[in-house]
C-alpha cells in the first residue's frame, strides 16, 4: 500500500464531560493533542495531517505543532454528535474545499498517545484490496460466554451469550476488545456507508499497554504511568 495517497485526521472536538480539556491537556510535557500529531509526521507515508475541531485552543495548539486545522460545525462536535459523520466532513472538505485527493484515511484519535510507529504501519499494511476498514483491538479480559452479564426482564443476571456448546472458557470464541489505537478506511467507504461494519473489516492487536484510552482521570493517571515506565 505504500503508492497509495494517505493523510492523517485526528478528531479532537472541544467539549469532554468525562474530563474537560483533556486534547489540551499535557501528557509528557505536551499537549495530549500532539502526540497523534508528532506520530503521524513520522510516519513516511503519510502526506499531510489534519486535526478536524470546534475548539479554538485544539486548532492553535495543532497548527503550532505543524498540523493543517478543519473547522468542524457545532452541530458535528456535540456529545451525541457521530464521529463518522466528521468523518465525512473531513473527507468532503479535503477533497472539494482543498482539492485534495486521497486514497487513505488514517485516524488517529488524540485519546490513545501511547500508540508507536509500528502499530500505525501494522494498520497502513492491512488495508489491502480485501479490505475497506482496518480497526485496532486487545485481548479482552472478560468473555461474553463465560463473565459478563446483562440483567434480564425479571431482574436476574444472565451470561450475555449463554451457549450451552461451550463449557470451558478455553472452547469459547476469542474475543476482543475494540480500541481507539488507529482507523485505517478508504475515502470512498466512508462516503457510501454508514459505519464501520458495513465494510469487509480487519482487526491489527495492539498490547494492552499501548491501548489506553483516556476518557476519565484514572485513565489520563494510567497513561501518566506507562508513559513514564
Amino acid at each position: 500500500m505504500t503508492s497509495m495517497r494517505t493523510f492523517a485526521f485526528i478528531f479532537a472536538r472541544g467539549g469532554s464531560k468525562g474530563l474537560p480539556g483533556k486534547n489540551i491537556r499535557p501528557l509528557g510535557g505536551i499537549p495530549l493533542l500532539a502526540h497523534g500529531i508528532r506520530l503521524a509526521q513520522e510516519i513516511d507515508r503519510v502526506e499531510r495531517v489534519f486535526v478536524s475541531t470546534d475548539d479554538a485552543s485544539i486548532a492553535a495548539i495543532a497548527r503550532e505543532y505543524g498540523a493543517e486545522v478543519i473547522e468542524r460545525p457545532a452541530e458535528l462536535a456535540s456529545d451525541t454528535a457521530s464521529e463518522w459523520l466528521a468523518w465525512r466532513h473531513a473527507i468532503v472538505h479535503v477533497r472539494e474545499t482543498l482539492g485534495l485527493d486521497f486514497d487513505v484515511m488514517l485516524s488517529l484519535p488524540a485519546t490513545s498517545p501511547l500508540r508507536n510507529q509500528v502499530d500505525v504501519r501494522n494498520c497502513l499494511d492491512a488495508l489491502q484490496d480485501d479490505v475497506d476498514v482496518v480497526i485496532t483491538v486487545t485481548p479482552s479480559a472478560r468473555s461474553p460466554y463465560f463473565n459478563m452479564v446483562s440483567e434480564d426482564a425479571d431482574g436476574y443476571a444472565r451470561v450475555v451469550l449463554g451457549d450451552a456448546r461451550f463449557k470451558r472458557r478455553q472452547d469459547a470464541p476469542v474475543v476482543f476488545d475494540m480500541t481507539t489505537v488507529a482507523y485505517v478506511a478508504r475515502p470512498d467507504f466512508v462516503l457510501t456507508y454508514a459505519g464501520l461494519f458495513e465494510g469487509r473489516v480487519k482487526q491489527v492487536i495492539v498490547p494492552k499497554e499501548r491501548a489506553v484510552d483516556i476518557d476519565d482521570e484514572f485513565d489520563f493517571r494510567v497513561a501518566e504511568a506507562l508513559l513514564n515506565l
